[in-house]
């Protein structure tokens, strides 16, 4: 991959790591670090003038550190007059808030796309945005990969299709439970629920048939835990066998991971778009599967020109 820089930022390293191994191309020499009143610094350590540049950041816990270092490596390569700056945004923080959901709130996913794009950056590649149309809030090209694929071949290695029933565990989730249940075969549910107030879900009632069946819950983003928790529940009490979760990003705050390693859910899978926890890596029903090689893949073809998109027909 000549003429191409891979850059990383500490947000998730490990990952940033598997991505250029998968690329067959050494990481660029970078520093980021801090000041000792915290300020961040950034020396980018190699000539890059000309060069087609990724930098693989998640703007994960603590966000807007992380989002400050996506922001000024941008700068930094800009000013050392790279060709292409590309954002590798594995998790994109605070896609929660891409409306107006009540008066006088912002609409703080577009803010977050303005700056990355005031920054320099040209092109930007997400995974599973939390609704798709915050690539409009981009007025850069923005591609939003799916860690579908990684997750179907998942399943298909550890369940028995015949008896699978993918789940939604809430009713805007359907499109993306949907995408998965295509990919394998199996039959929708979706656990209609009604959100009291912000982290707290209660599950209503269960819309399919799913006793007897091994449940999949699909969902982009798992923080408290709480929805996927009470869904599982609500689903072994209508007689399913049992019940797993896939969740692309595992923000797990709090007692999230307690809560889940204590839960009903027989296994929940998230990727390695947020990088693990000492705590999420000894959970006894928690499993990291990598996306590495979709987003390896994504970079590849974005450096030679080539469609992203084929990547999911």
């Amino acid at each position: 991959m000549a003429g191409m820089k891979i850059l990383a930022g500490n947000s998730n390293r490990p990952l940033t790591e598997a991505v250029a191994a998968y690329l067959g191309a050494p990481l660029t020499h970078c520093q980021v670090r801090r000041f000792a009143d915290m300020e961040i610094f950034v020396e980018i350590q190699e000539n890059v003038r000309g060069q087609d540049t990724f930098i693989v950041q998640s703007t994960s816990f603590p966000a807007n550190d992380h989002l400050m270092e996506l922001l000024i490596m941008t700068d930094a390569l800009r000013r050392a007059s790279a060709r292409r700056i590309t954002a590798v945004v594995p998790y994109f923080g605070y896609a929660r808030q891409d409306r107006k959901a009540g008066p006088r709130t912002p609409i703080s996913a577009k803010l977050v796309a303005n700056l990355i794009t005031r920054a320099g950056a040209d092109r930007v590649l997400t995974v599973d945005l939390h609704a798709g149309q915050i690539q409009g809030f981009f007025d850069i090209p923005t591609d939003n990969l799916f860690a579908a694929p990684v997750m179907v071949r998942d399943i298909k290695e550890k369940l028995d299709l015949s008896n699978v029933m993918v789940v939604s565990p809430d009713v805007g989730g359907v499109v993306r439970a949907r995408a998965i249940a295509k990919r394998i075969d199996a039959p929708l549910a979706i656990v209609d629920k009604r959100r009291e107030r912000a982290g707290e879900s209660e599950v209503m009632n269960i819309i399919g048939e799913v006793a007897g069946k091994s449940c999949i819950l699909v969902d982009d983003i798992v923080d408290s835990g709480g929805t996927l928790c009470n869904a599982a529940e609500a689903l072994l009490n209508e007689g399913a066998k049992d019940v797993y979760a896939y969740i692309t990003h595992g923000v797990l705050s709090g007692g999230a991971v307690a809560r889940i390693s204590s839960s009903k859910l027989k296994e929940l899978v998230i990727t390695d778009t947020i990088a693990p926890t000492e705590a999420i890596r000894l959970a006894r029903n928690i499993r990291v599967i990598t996306i590495a090689g979709l987003i390896g893949e994504a970079i590849a073809r974005t450096a030679k020109e080539e469609s992203v998109s084929s990547l999911f027909d």
